[in-house]
């Protein structure tokens, strides 16, 4: 089994090694792929040295899989090449989410509509994914008439030049380059990627329309605000459901017991509900501060914590290609 991780010098992609290496994937070659800055770079894996080659030499080997986490850009010029060459591409880059024939998967949601067919895969947006595995229970026994969002979201899902400018202004030192166009520490920043002509940024149309396509529907009102916030450890979001049928709220907490990749914590009495520190540096999905919405008919308040850089990002791609192999699909 060839695996190749394009990108596999970012934030991203050594993420994908580390997960890789946990789960013990069955890596029997391992082809790290970076831009020409990084080629001829050593990295380690499972004990071995790996160096980093280009593009062109990764597609020259063949791999079976490709995990692509190297920006849209990239991911548009090689993901069809690799795909025509007959490697899988798991891609999580924004650059085919979006697209009508190119599948946008969350294993625990919808990865049964994966074929043998399908040589590029998108991996949806971390804030995105981390929500739809909490909804996708609420989504099936009750129906979801609309979603409120709005995200707390850490500085890594931008990437290390932001975790670099939070930690000097953090500790007072010079920013020599910087990745917002504000200061981050002690602050909020109430735009996420780029604005479009609505008013709207592009992370917050990511999340109306990858939910809709993830789900399978498109009738599901949804308006999103995403933030960014000085923390490392995970995406924070809170989310108002509306549902079509009616529901008991300790029934919504039930289904938490049986959603797979979940964990409730939700215990106000003592406290107790899911913080970014709870989800840095594992793969579940927390959900907690579940409380009916009194404004408004079938209607509740949930909150969904995180680790973007794992279950946002890198698990998420490595359970596809886990799916992929379980099920002969590769």
């Amino acid at each position: 089994m060839k695996i190749a991780v394009v990108g596999a010098t970012g934030l991203v992609g050594t993420k994908m090694l580390e997960i890789l290496e946990e789960r013990n994937f069955p890596v029997t070659e391992l082809i790290p792929v970076a831009s020409s800055k990084s080629v001829g770079k050593v990295i380690g894996f499972k004990g071995k040295q790996f160096v980093v080659t280009s593009p062109e030499e990764a597609l020259n080997q063949r791999p079976h899989i490709a995990l692509f986490s190297a920006g849209a850009s990239t991911s548009k010029e090689w993901a069809p090449r690799f795909a025509e060459s007959g490697t899988t591409v798991i891609d999580n880059s924004s650059a085919w989410r979006m697209d009508k024939n190119i599948p946008l998967v969350v294993p625990e949601v919808n990865a049964s509509v994966l074929t043998k067919e399908n040589k590029i895969i998108a991996n949806p947006n971390c804030s995105t994914i981390q929500m739809v595995v909490a909804l996708s229970p609420i989504y099936i026994r009750y129906g979801i008439k609309r979603l409120v969002i709005s995200t707390y979201q850490s500085v890594t899902g931008t990437g290390a030049k932001a975790v670099a400018q939070l930690m000097s202004e953090r500790n007072s030192q010079h920013v020599t380059e910087k990745a917002y166009p504000y200061p981050i520490d002690l602050n909020v920043i109430p735009q996420i990627d780029v604005f479009v002509e609505d008013g709207y940024t592009k992370e917050e149309m990511k999340m109306i329309n990858e939910t809709r396509k993830i789900l399978g529907d498109e009738k599901i009102a949804i308006t999103a605000t995403t933030v960014r916030i000085p923390v490392t450890g995970g995406h924070s979001e809170s989310v108002n459901v509306e549902t079509f049928m009616p529901f008991e709220i300790d029934d919504i907490r039930s289904l938490y017991n049986n959603t797979p990749g979940t964990i409730l914590k939700d215990n106000p009495k003592e406290l107790s509900y899911p913080m970014p520190i709870d989800a840095h540096n594992n793969d579940i999905v927390w959900v907690g501060r579940i409380r009916r919405d009194f404004s408004q008919p079938n209607s509740f308040n949930i909150w969904i914590v995180s680790d973007n850089l794992r279950k946002g990002a890198a698990t998420n791609a490595v359970q596809i290609a886990e799916y992929l192999i379980n099920q002969r699909i590769v």
